[in-house]
């Protein structure tokens, strides 16, 4: 049953049925109701069975609309962590703001909802773009995710590569990126062409481990049904029922992102992610990414997704560095 809003008080205070999942919902010392004070800048108080919510108007309907879609989960089964609480409280006002409710256009995603299954967990958008990009995914051949780091690009996309190879819908998974050194000089790196490659592709396999057994990953890439390897490697292949990611594609030059765009094959979708602000190329040479971000705009098919600083899911710290620097090259210093 739904927590009620209580009738001295329909502004402040929500009535929870279930005292345990209460608890749960609370947190150990209280310490899920304090993240949305944090965030909203609100005063929550427990009384029983009831929770109050002091502050500004908006901040409190933000904060109890969080409440609600956290009792909601708890209900399900479902944990409550850190990043769903986060999750809660962008949603609900990205959606208040866009005159939704929870729970609508739920019909829009495959399967009624906007998780990504795979074997070792299930996966979330956190904001409204992180949504429309999973949506993207799924009903696009061709997606571009573009913005700063730590929105989720990459994340998403091979967890949907994953979810997509597990349901059957692709026969392999495969992960790209351009060899750059991203401002550093490494020099002679020993050991096998897999020796040299493996740390520019470190973050890929660092994906994939959080969504299958490590087992599987190792099995899976021995079968060369899960392949990594850097964008040169790509030349002269087609690449049918596949899903295929391109990260740190602002690294790829024209020719080498045309190359690759065209090695889609019947069957196959394709993720091109980056950040045109983080460009690693020698100077002089334009970023294949830039070029076909204006080349394939509101071409059939192409689905593209904007990040912002505001979609950032790691450290709130990043989010607030990106807006820094962006407003340092606005104001010119």
């Amino acid at each position: 049953m739904a927590p009620d809003i209580s009738a001295n008080d329909p502004e402040s205070n929500l009535t929870f049925p279930d005292n345990r999942l209460l608890i749960d919902l609370c947190g150990e010392f209280d310490k899920n109701l304090t993240q949305i004070e944090s965030a909203l800048g609100v005063q929550i108080i427990r009384r029983g069975n009831e929770l109050d919510v002091h502050g500004e108007a908006d901040a409190v309907a933000r904060a109890r609309e969080a409440l609600q879609s956290l009792y909601q989960r708890l209900e399900q089964g479902r944990d409550v962590e850190p990043g769903e609480i986060d999750a809660a409280i962008r949603m609900g006002r990205a959606e208040q703001n866009a005159g939704k409710r929870s729970g609508d256009q739920k019909e829009m995603f495959p399967g009624g909802g906007y998780e990504i299954r795979t074997r070792k967990k299930t996966v979330e958008p956190r904001t409204v773009t992180q949504r429309a990009y999973v949506q993207s995914l799924f009903k696009n051949e061709l997606v571009f995710g573009l913005g700063p780091a730590g929105t989720g690009k990459t994340y998403l996309a091979v967890a949907a590569g994953v979810s997509m190879f597990i349901e059957g819908h692709v026969d392999r998974i495969l992960l790209s990126r351009p060899a750059v050194e991203a401002g550093e000089r490494l020099g002679f790196l020993p050991g096998d062409m897999k020796d040299k490659v493996d740390p520019y592709m470190q973050p890929l396999y660092d994906a994939l481990n959080d969504f299958l057994p490590a087992k599987q990953v190792a099995k899976l890439i021995e079968e060369k049904r899960i392949e990594i390897a850097p964008l040169a490697f790509m030349r002269g292949r087609t690449l049918s029922n596949s899903f295929i990611v391109l990260d740190e594609a602002q690294n790829a030059t024209t020719m080498q992102m045309k190359m690759f765009l065209t090695r889609m094959g019947e069957g196959s979708h394709m993720a091109i992610t980056g950040d045109t602000t983080q460009v690693d190329l020698p100077r002089g040479v334009p970023s294949g990414l830039v070029e076909a971000e204006r080349v394939l705009k509101g071409v059939k098919g192409v689905g593209m997704t904007k990040f912002k600083a505001e979609d950032v899911v790691r450290h709130p710290m990043v989010a607030r560095i990106i807006q820094a620097y962006d407003k340092h090259a606005k104001t010119g210093g």
